[in-house]
Parts: C-alpha cells; sequence; structure tokens
C-alpha cells in the first residue's frame, strides 16, 4: 500500500499538448510519453505523472482525459473527464495491480450517456485506510461506497477508470456468448469471522485446542 503516489505500468501513449500549457495553446497537438506514477488525493480525479521522452522531462498531476493513446482522434470525439473517471479518489493510500485473470480482456464501458464504449483491460487503481493511528475520514473501506478504478484502454483513443459496476469483461474462453445483464444490489455488509460469543479458544493452551484423541476415532 502506497501513501498519496505508487508506480504504474510504462503505459506508452500521448500527452493532449493543450494539457502542457494550461489550456493557452497546443489545442489538437500532441506529445508522446510514458507513464510513471499516479498520485491520489482525496476528493480530486486521479493524478498521472508521465516521462517526456523529446524533453527528458517529468510532468505530474494530470488526470486520465489528458491522455490518448492514439493521435487520429477528431478533438469532438474526446469524451470528457467525468465520462472517463465518474468517482474521485477515495483516499491517499492506494495500491496499483494488475489482475491476471482479467489482463487484456476485451471490456464495455458503461458510460453517463447511456452508452457502452469497447476497451481493453489494463489494471486496477484501489484504495483503503491504512493507518490505525489517524482519524478515518474516507469512505475507502465503507461497503456501499467503495469504488476500485479499473484502468481500461479504450477503442476510441481515450483511456478510462472505471469501477466494476459499469464494465462488462469478455474471454472468449469463458464468457458464453448470451451475456445477462447484471441486476445485483450491492454490497451494504461487513462480513466478519470471529464471534467470541458463539466460539472461543481464548481458555486453550493446547496446540490444536479442543480437539481429543476420540475425535479422530
Amino acid at each position: 500500500m502506497s501513501y498519496l503516489v505508487a508506480n504504474l505500468p510504462p503505459i506508452q501513449c500521448y500527452i493532449r499538448k493543450e494539457y502542457l500549457y494550461d489550456f493557452q495553446k497546443g489545442h489538437g497537438e500532441y506529445e508522446p510519453c510514458y507513464w510513471v506514477s499516479v498520485k491520489s488525493i482525496k476528493g480530486r480525479a486521479l493524478y498521472i505523472e508521465s516521462y517526456l521522452t523529446n524533453y527528458g522531462a517529468c510532468y505530474d498531476k494530470l488526470p486520465i482525459s489528458a491522455y490518448v493513446w492514439k493521435t487520429d482522434i477528431e478533438e469532438g470525439d474526446l469524451l470528457p473527464l467525468d465520462f472517463l473517471e465518474i468517482w474521485d479518489a477515495f483516499s491517499y493510500n492506494i495500491t496499483v495491480i494488475k489482475k491476471e485473470l482479467l489482463f487484456g480482456m476485451d471490456t464495455k464501458v458503461y458510460m453517463k450517456d447511456k452508452k457502452f464504449y469497447d476497451g481493453v483491460y489494463m489494471f486496477t487503481i484501489d484504495s483503503c485506510h491504512s493507518d490505525p493511528n489517524e482519524l478515518n475520514t474516507t469512505l475507502s473501506e465503507t461497503p456501499n461506497e467503495h469504488k476500485s478504478f479499473n484502468i481500461i484502454k479504450l477503442d476510441n483513443g481515450q483511456f478510462a477508470a472505471q469501477p466494476n459496476n459499469r464494465v462488462l469483461f469478455y474471454d472468449q474462453s469463458l464468457t458464453p456468448s448470451g451475456l445477462r445483464i447484471p441486476d445485483f444490489k450491492v454490497s451494504t455488509e461487513e462480513f466478519y469471522c470471529e464471534d467470541s460469543t458463539k466460539w472461543s479458544v481464548g481458555d486453550e493452551d493446547n496446540f490444536f485446542y479442543d480437539i481429543k484423541d476420540k475425535d479422530f476415532a
């Protein structure tokens, strides 16, 4: 678990150049780069740092809408940030993981315009409250509020950061042709294994607790 900043896979892509000039110029131009890290500030969009190969420079604190993986894309076809990432960061404590079963799977992302956008799963950014000595002011561990960010390479040339309940994953071997639309409810329960009112071994000092010879008969 990282605090504030975590490494990213070195994804080769392009920055929309207007983001490099605070939207004062550079519209319709692109600068090649590699992703370096991601910054999670509670209540803000995820911020990506990238390495600009033509300058030997790093530029950070750009949202996912600043990046495209191809340049033959009409500016009018670009989706806004609030489509690409519908939730701000939940915590300063994050982890980055590539879910091996899902890696490279084709996806369909359900956007705010109630349309599905095709893409490919890349990796996931998730968060929690990791320091028990600090007051938890986040919802990152509240079951019905917590969201992870699945990073999707969209067919339209952009990237998206979407929670599980906005993405369908397709595997040619595992997924049937006739998919059903999920109609599940959001999980609101916190689950625990330990309930001392029903079972306890606090008075036992035997290695196998209260197992007796007769239990093996």
